[in-house]
């Protein structure tokens, strides 16, 4: 099969209207079974078998076994980092109208992509790492500077050690929703993980939306010198 023909049957797979629903489901970074994603997708529970076995075949997918149940999960981050993308490609007028929808609003403005925080409040924390010479954007990537290792060291994220992971450390992520990027990769997830551990930020049930608490506010806004953003 030449390149063509593995370009189109990837993107005839991600273009499928269900099984598309079912990735963008898949992006809160857990794992669900058959008969829970067919509900998102609003298909048959047999028909969600067969859509799924197809993006398990093409590596966007992993299958695992827990008693008597199989939960599936997307594959890796680059799986992710590829559907979001993808919505980075709907029109600007067609984003404008999410900012106004009342349910959508919350989503655009904080929510989780894959093990990461994105929209306009990770935007905003990161310019922020940028601009207080935390990190430095370099190509795809961000460096880290020795004042960014003991500023992450404070807030209790060892960077040495997220560095020896076999990934990414610290990668730029367009947001589809602000057309900006913000901070994934290892040290993304890292500042996740230990917000929600701080209780700055919760994750809301059944949604990728993330809610600020008023502890999270205050912290917020005094690390990440937002001047009273939130």
């Amino acid at each position: 099969m030449g390149i063509e023909d593995q370009f189109s049957y990837v993107a005839s797979l991600l273009g499928d209207k269900a099984r598309a629903a079912m990735l963008w489901s898949l992006l809160d970074g857990k794992a669900y079974t058959a008969t829970e994603l067919a509900v998102c997708a609003d298909i048959s529970r047999q028909s969600a078998s067969n859509h799924l076995s197809k993006l398990i075949d093409a590596e966007f997918l992993v299958v695992e076994k827990q008693g008597r149940h199989r939960y599936y999960r997307l594959a890796n981050e680059r799986i992710a980092q590829v559907i979001e993308s993808m919505a980075s490609l709907i029109p600007d007028k067609q984003v404008k109208t999410i900012h106004t929808e009342p349910k959508s609003q919350k989503i655009a403005y904080a929510r989780t992509c894959y093990d990461h925080l994105a929209g306009e409040i990770a935007v905003k924390i990161t310019t922020s790492l940028v601009e207080q010479k935390i990190i430095q954007p370099i190509g795809k990537e961000y460096n880290i500077t020795d004042f960014g290792n003991e500023w992450f060291k404070e807030l209790g994220i060892n960077t040495e050690k997220l560095k020896l992971k076999k990934r990414s450390f610290a990668r730029k992520c367009l947001d589809w929703t602000e057309r900006k990027h913000h901070l994934a990769g290892a040290l993304g997830a890292a500042l996740l993980e230990t917000m929600l551990e701080k209780d700055w930020i919760r994750k809301k049930q059944n949604t990728r939306e993330v809610l600020i608490t008023p502890l999270g506010m205050k912290k917020i806004n005094e690390k990440f010198k937002m001047n009273g953003f939130l």
